[in-house]
């Protein structure tokens, strides 16, 4: 069926749509109220079909490379957005903009429940009254809350008052020894009341810190303190935007603010109001390739709100009017059951808040330019010919010793640095380098939803290797820059030993013999070599842990080829572990199979 045919077949009902270009890559996925609708209003049909009239540069653009069509048809439109937004971060689009940043921030508690409450971290809803939370916080939660302990003696531990006799943590002074009678109640709370003045104010608390700082390093000789406390302090400024602004002590408000320039670099930058102050802000920058602000705004409030979040405001301010606002209203009260404005302002306090979260998104814009400059994914999107720019990197490989400990790793490159937490490991059970990198990438992208795909995958193999992942990412229609880094081949072996052997890359039509100078060349070698180191440390780990679990069974009789044996079968420990009596029992001797379902269920 042709694509007019099937515009004009479409439902009247609501759904997600996809566009596809010739070469059949995905385009443009949208959601619809109705889909027949929606699609339509993209195309004329006289004299024949072509991009309507009415569309901006970057929709007709878009259309002008559409030849065909795909969708799916959900209960309303609200799920629609919901299943549009997941699939965007799964599959990549070339036009939409895809927003990585979606993580539920950390807040900070308090159970005013308790006789004598303390202040904790959640990611989580507490289901129960007389909870108190504070945030969100973007970064710095973990010092705030050692730095608000270090200089208020509250309660420092769940089990301290339960334990009805004082600890190390009274003798030192950090804290008033209520377990045994030693402070009343409405004592604390004053103690109680000055550490959630530092929340609010964490200029206090960073003026406070600044001050024990300088004493450790003048009085106390104390270095190694002093530049804990310099890392503190730096991680809680970096998690404020400083504003003058007081509003009304009861405001709860949530700022998005977006801008892009030149270069397709954009960021979204959010404030979090809390009783009329700034209590925190976050950025995240993406590709504005193919910008729209009513996309961006749109994606940065369906990631942030199709969350379950603790905390709700009464108003979101946006840096821009966009289109969808009385929708997002209704999707975000269907959410959380609460009636929330969705505003752009234009005078007032207001508009002088998203004035200032505006210009922190110039600022951040203008340091990322400045420092693109320097970085070597900035060049590399010219160099290999890419269709996109390359900002995030993903490099894999895996690493076993004859069949044992067999894993995987994926490290993670962005902004100029190693984002060692997005690392991850894999365990394996293939037997062999193809089957083994085929396990690891398939189930990479099956994590898309959850962890959106890079601008680039970097693969620690050949030519096989590298048509693998290519053949794994478009059997999901995803379509991201691959390259491969391999040795040389010098009668068919790389000779490593001898130095000889150079470094290859292969792209998806040809390969690359770079000088060892050049510096695109040593770029994709660090990340090859960073995956490689990540990947060895992991399996010395795994097979460290193996070879134990080998010597104990070993001590209870049971022979190496039995455990080799188990281990060609079963693949790993952790499936032996799993196994029941009776599959043992299949495969080796009844005596030895009680003999290890005994160990793997009865050992502590």
């Amino acid at each position: 069926m042709n694509l007019e045919q099937k515009i004009k077949d479409l439902p009247k009902l609501a759904g997600v749509y996809q566009y596809y270009d010739k070469n059949g890559h995905l385009l443009y996925i949208g959601k619809a109220k109705i889909l027949k609708n929606r699609v339509k209003s993209y195309f004329k049909f006289i004299p024949k079909l072509a991009p309507s009239d009415k569309l901006g540069l970057r929709i007709y653009k878009m259309i002008s490379e559409t030849v065909s069509l795909e969708y799916i048809v959900v209960p309303n439109e609200y799920e629609a957005l919901i299943l549009e937004n997941s699939l965007i971060k799964q599959l990549k689009p070339k036009y939409n903009i895809l927003l990585r940043d979606d993580k539920t921030f950390p807040y900070i508690y308090v159970d005013f429940n308790l006789d004598f409450p303390r202040l904790e971290i959640t990611r989580k809803v507490i289901n129960k009254k007389g909870i108190r939370y504070f945030g969100p916080f973007s970064l710095g939660a973990r010092d705030i809350l050692n730095s608000i302990y270090e200089l208020v003696p509250l309660v420092q531990k769940k089990s301290c008052v339960r334990g009805k006799k004082t600890c190390l943590f009274f003798q030192i002074g950090k804290c008033l020894g209520p377990c045994e009678g030693r402070i009343a109640k409405d004592e604390y709370k004053k103690y109680l009341k000055t550490a959630l003045d530092f929340l609010y104010n964490k200029s206090k608390l960073l003026a406070l810190l600044k001050i024990k700082m300088k004493d450790f390093t003048q009085d106390c000789l104390r270095f190694e303190d002093a530049l804990i406390l310099r890392d503190r302090i730096s991680t809680i400024e970096k998690s404020q935007i400083k504003s003058s602004i007081d509003l009304a002590k009861n405001q709860n408000i949530d700022i998005f603010a977006i801008s892009h320039n030149k270069a397709e670099q954009g960021v979204v930058v959010s404030m979090f109001i809390r009783d009329g102050k700034v209590i925190s802000s976050a950025n995240s920058y993406f590709s504005s390739q193919n910008f729209s602000y009513d996309e961006a705004y749109k994606r940065a409030l369906v990631n942030y709100y199709n969350q379950d979040l603790l905390f709700v405001p009464k108003d979101i301010l946006l840096g821009k009017v966009i289109e969808e606002e009385e929708f997002l209203e209704e999707f975000i009260k269907n959410k959380f059951s609460k009636n929330i404005k969705i505003s752009s302002p234009k005078i007032g306090q207001k508009k002088d808040l998203v004035n200032i979260a505006l210009k922190n998104c110039e600022e951040l814009l203008r340091i990322k330019t400045q420092n693109a400059k320097y970085l070597p994914e900035a060049k590399l999107k010219d160099f290999f010919g890419f269709e996109e720019s390359i900002t995030r990197i993903e490099g894999f490989d895996n690493s076993h010793m004859m069949g044992q400990a067999k894993v995987g790793a994926m490290v993670v490159y962005e902004n100029g640095k190693f984002l060692k937490s997005a690392y991850r490991h894999y365990n394996l059970s293939a037997r062999d380098e193809y089957g083994q990198m085929k396990e690891m990438l398939s189930a990479r992208v099956n994590s898309f939803d959850k962890n959106p795909p890079p601008d680039l995958w970097v693969i620690d193999g050949g030519k096989t290797l590298l048509s693998l992942a290519r053949d794994i990412l478009a059997s999901v229609g995803v379509n991201i820059a691959t390259l491969g880094i391999a040795k040389e081949k010098i009668d068919a072996k790389a000779h490593r030993a001898k130095g000889k052997a150079k470094d290859i890359l292969h792209t998806k039509d040809s390969e690359l013999k770079l000088s060892t100078a050049d510096k695109n060349l040593q770029f994709i070698q660090r990340i090859r070599d960073e995956s490689h180191r990540f990947a060895i440390t992991y399996h010395k780990k795994m097979k460290l842990k193996e070879d134990k679990e080998i010597s104990l069974l070993n001590l209870k009789g049971i022979g190496e080829a039995t455990v080799s044996k188990l281990l060609r079968y079963f693949e790993t420990f952790e499936n032996i572990k799993k196994a029941s009596f009776k599959d043992l029992k299949e495969l080796i001797n009844e005596k030895n199979a009680k003999l290890i379902f005994e160990y793997f269920n009865n050992k502590n």
